[in-house]
């Protein structure tokens, strides 16, 4: 399961964490950075990304440009949550959650599997993403939640970005596979959207969640999931395993909320420790009350 990510590097901070070869011979070449339009919308760097976001994804730069070579890479801002092709009128209004898309029926799905079909696979890019526990019996508001990331360099600590080194090293960003589509509104402008594929958990993860997204550990991994023309749908779906090199830690609550934005929602806390999610002014209280009530249904459980 994913319902909320991290991703806080600009576009060029991106490019510079997901430089790759297109031959073992050749050298370290950063993906090309395409802003489409998308019906307005815009990435914005965020510490808590919700469905119905923007995020930059990487795609085979073939889908693009057919006279490139389907090694090649590209980047580009997708919506996440796949807006069904099929759909007419608003496109936020579809009725469907497609955040996450299970693996074992995405083949046979008539939503997942055109895009499936058609090589439309992507790679979900993260600084990491949050995962709430749900294999205790508790309520959705008192579910602990954790910050699930890759391993990193010794020095480099995931919730403080002054261990970085972004000019060098960069980061190792988390990479999930993932599906996308392009849907056009009556006017012919195209939104690009998205699904992280999602299935049963490792032993490892499961004492968190019974479900996990699809994580690409390795460089080979990433290069098979993108180039649709020399991997086939069959063989890169089959390809596709639980991580065994994520790590985590826990966060506090206030990331349950997908408004708060800030950057304690990825702060590491000790276990059973929490943070206060509503400011000390009485007005400001009574307002978020208010607010709670009519978002019930998307704030009160974060799955």
């Amino acid at each position: 399961m994913c319902g909320r990510t991290c991703l806080t590097l600009n576009p060029k901070e991106i490019q510079s964490c997901c430089k790759y070869k297109t031959t073992p011979e050749s050298k370290p070449k950063s993906p090309e950075y395409r802003n489409e339009f998308n019906c307005g919308r815009k990435y914005e760097p965020s510490y808590n990304i919700a469905p119905t976001d923007l995020s930059p994804v990487l795609v085979s730069a073939a889908h693009f440009d057919e006279q490139k070579d389907s090694a090649e890479r590209t980047l580009v801002p997708m919506m996440w949550s796949m807006v069904p092709r099929w759909h007419k009128g608003d496109y936020k209004k579809h009725g469907l959650t497609t955040n996450n898309c299970r693996l074992e029926s995405l083949a046979m799905s008539k939503l997942y599997g055109a895009p499936f079909k058609a090589g439309q696979r992507c790679i979900v890019l993260s600084e990491g993403f949050y995962e709430w526990q749900t294999t205790k019996v508790l309520k959705a508001s008192d579910r602990p939640a954790f910050f699930v990331h890759m391993p990193q360099n010794e020095k480099v600590r995931m919730d403080d970005k002054t261990t970085w080194n972004l000019k060098e090293d960069g980061i190792n960003l988390l990479k999930m596979a993932g599906l996308f589509d392009v849907w056009e509104d009556e006017n012919g402008d195209k939104l690009y959207s998205y699904t992280v594929i999602t299935f049963e958990s490792n032993e490892k993860f499961s004492p968190i969640h019974h479900r996990l997204p699809a994580i690409l550990d390795t460089e080979a991994d990433v290069t098979a999931w993108l180039d649709y023309k020399r991997v086939g749908a069959n063989r890169a779906l089959n390809m596709l395993k639980p991580s065994e090199a994520i790590e985590w830690y826990p966060v506090s609550s206030l990331v349950n909320n997908s408004r708060n934005k800030s950057s304690e929602c990825n702060k590491q806390i000790e276990p059973g420790q929490s943070q206060p999610t509503t400011p000390k002014s009485k007005l400001m209280q009574s307002w978020l009350i208010v607010k709670k009530r009519k978002f019930d249904d998307i704030d009160d459980d974060p799955k």
